[in-house]
């Protein structure tokens, strides 16, 4: 792949790689974005307009349906197998594009924050090309089937606030990943399929990373605003997301991640109590 001609601002920069749509050509052009911000060769503006990103860059296809259309095929079938790697492959490469719009949008952070962000868009664009390789060794590629908008989706729901997408979208939706993915492995494993898990374990172990630094810039901006951080992310929960924290927890992984032990419990608890409210 070429070098891009990166413009000399990081938020342009971000921005031209946020809107690409083909896959292997963002993956080239955020394997340049963090060395040349390291280096020193891209520079934060102090002016420009923030857009709004409706559509961020991707393929024609996977076609996007609502969740609910989305077929559940079991992993004991090879159908069952490629259809868990296109769902994991839609999401890493939503979550290139998630954390690029985080580098983009937010520009009032320290430089540490847009090394932490690229680092996460770099991994994640990893994590797309390992899935995707997998893909095609199974005879399918990212695209043959459907998928749904929801990433994107929250996205739209957090773009006005720093402090509310780092606790909605690396400490909810990447934190259910962290939920899921060791069940998931012991399933392939149970049905022979060792190579997939293989994969699903590289990205779990960078996944905990990446809602690490969420809980961390949470955290700073939380401590900015003379908030309480817990109790600050549960009236999230109910105001923005307007759903509870998703169980069973996988402990070990939010506590390397930045949740207490105290945190999960009380998330435990709205859990509980969201689920006998919708009952009565």
């Amino acid at each position: 792949m070429p070098k891009l001609n990166l413009a000399k601002d990081l938020y342009a920069a971000t921005l031209s790689c946020l809107l690409v749509t083909d896959p292997d050509e963002k993956i080239n052009a955020v394997s340049q974005l963090q060395p040349a911000w390291l280096a020193g060769d891209l520079l934060r503006s102090e002016a420009g307009v923030v857009e709004k990103i409706t559509r961020p860059g991707r393929p024609a296809k996977p076609e996007l349906v609502l969740p609910k259309q989305m077929k559940q095929r079991k992993l004991h079938h090879l159908e069952g197998r490629i259809a868990l790697l296109h769902a994991v492959a839609h999401i890493e490469f939503n979550a290139i594009n998630l954390a690029l719009d985080a580098v983009y949008r937010f520009r009032e952070m320290p430089d540490a924050y847009y090394s932490d962000w690229l680092q996460v868009a770099a991994e994640e664009a990893y994590h797309f090309a390992l899935v995707r390789a997998r893909l095609r060794e199974l005879g399918a590629d990212y695209g043959d089937l459907p998928a749904h908008n929801g990433l994107w989706e929250h996205a739209l729901k957090t773009d006005q606030d720093v402090l509310v997408r780092m606790a909605l979208v690396p400490r909810v939706l990447e934190a259910r990943g962290l939920d899921v993915t060791p069940p998931m492995m012991a399933r392939l494993r149970e049905v022979g399929d060792g190579v997939t898990a293989d994969v699903l374990a590289i990205i779990l172990r960078d996944e905990v990373g990446h809602v690490r630094m969420g809980s961390h810039w949470y955290r700073y901006c939380c401590e900015l605003r003379g908030l309480e951080p817990e109790a600050t992310f549960r009236q999230l929960l109910r105001e923005v997301l307007q759903a509870p924290v998703r169980g069973p927890f996988y402990t070990e992984g939010r506590l390397q991640a930045g949740f207490s032990h105290e945190e999960l419990a009380q998330l435990k608890s709205l859990e509980d109590n969201w689920l006998a409210e919708i009952r009565v």
